[in-house]
């Protein structure tokens, strides 16, 4: 598949994505005045919002495809991807597999194959000033030699931090202090998705078996969502607005295809669940105001979903030649990020439906002329040659 202006190669299989918030260069680094003196550019970085942040390698041993954090640009008004990372990261022989950005622009932390590590954005001391990352010196004792941690999720706030591990383990954080608020050894077999409620209260967790809920501050579970049949439960989102219609938003798989069930967040009850697609679904997000969904399948292909009716909006076939690791919609919900292990990245626009008032305004047209005739004809007003047609 070639590079086209919103999808591009960036030769290393790609895992975790995300956009880079706007207030990411209240935390980056200054450069020293030395660094302004030789590149005689004092402008600052370009938005940061243009920005996405990737994580991905060829694994363990680092042989042949370096495992990296990639930072690129994008551009809005010209739907354009940058040809080429803008800064590049390397961790070694780790692999940086899942990973969190942190809302509040702190930072991100990446889950490795044996701990978690915490990494600052940077300014990068380049003639073009571009936005980069570099090892933190933060250490997080709580996540070092944990295992493989398969998910990694902050609160809307950025004050819990959620990790799930391939062992089955679900902990809570309070951030950035790391103190323990939930610790549950054997949440799942393995725990695969975890997603926090608008408000901060509940924690959706997806592993085997049924999805759990567990309240953070009681640091319990309240419900256990049960399956159907020979259901697969995937991933897990909360509708990002907390009002009284709230739901959480749960992929399953079946062997006619994928789903999608909303639930509620009250009774947590099923409200419906609607066959989306026929290929097994390897990624799923929403998009923060709440109106879209948006899965990745394991054949490359990405939809977006109506959230109101689990409408089917938009497909790209083939938007990638292997499975789609990661979904991620921009914070303005203009653009929906999408990686995979075919190490491409690409960025769709969202284009709004038109509801276009005009068909209506038709149909209102047609009716009042046929009681207009009809009243016409009633009365004898018509045209002798129309009123004969019309009787």
């Amino acid at each position: 598949m070639a590079d086209s202006a919103n999808s591009k190669n960036y030769g290393v299989p790609i895992y975790g994505a995300g956009w880079v918030p706007p207030n990411a260069l209240r935390s980056a680094v200054e450069p020293s005045a030395d660094d302004e003196k030789d590149d005689g550019d004092k402008s600052s970085p370009s938005a940061p919002g243009n920005y996405v942040v990737l994580s991905g390698g060829g694994g363990e041993g680092n042989i042949g495809i370096r495992n990296a954090l990639i930072v690129a640009q994008f551009d809005y008004d010209s739907n354009v991807l940058s040809d080429e990372p803008v800064a590049r990261l390397g961790t070694g022989g780790d692999l940086p597999y899942r990973m969190a950005v942190h809302p509040g622009g702190e930072g991100l932390i990446c889950s490795l194959p044996k701990s978690c590590r915490w990494f600052d954005w940077d300014f990068q001391t380049t003639e073009n000033r571009s936005l980069g990352l570099r090892s933190s010196e933060k250490v997080l004792e709580p996540l070092e030699d944990v295992g493989q941690q398969l998910a990694l999720t902050f609160n809307n706030e950025g004050s819990l931090l959620a990790v799930g591990g391939e062992d089955g383990k679900l902990t809570v954080f309070k951030w950035p202090s790391m103190e323990n608020i939930l610790d549950q050894a054997n949440a799942h077999a393995s725990v695969k998705d975890l997603d926090f409620s608008p408000d901060g209260k509940f924690l959706a967790s997806v592993g085997s078996g049924p999805c759990r809920i567990w309240d953070v501050s009681k640091s319990t579970s309240v419900a256990s969502l049960t399956k159907e049949n020979d259901e697969i439960f995937g991933y897990c989102r909360f509708a990002p607005i907390s009002d009284e219609n709230q739901v959480l938003y749960i992929t399953t798989m079946r062997d006619q295809g994928g789903s999608i069930s909303k639930w509620s967040t009250t009774t947590w009850r099923r409200i419906k669940s609607k066959r989306v697609v026929r290929d097994p679904i390897c990624a799923f997000n929403i998009s923060p105001n709440g109106k879209l969904l948006a899965i990745g399948t394991i054949e490359g292909d990405v939809l977006v979903v109506s959230s109101n009716n689990l409408q089917v909006q938009n497909v790209v076939k083939k938007a990638h030649l292997g499975l789609v690791t990661t979904l991620k919609f921009s914070e303005d919900s203009r653009a929906l990020l999408s990686a995979s292990l075919d190490s491409r990245v690409r960025v769709t626009i969202i284009k709004e439906e038109k509801k276009s008032g005009l068909s209506l305004w038709i149909v209102i047209l047609v009716l009042l002329i046929a009681i207009a005739v009809y009243y016409a004809a009633s009365n004898g007003i018509l045209p002798l040659e129309l009123n004969s047609i019309l009787k």
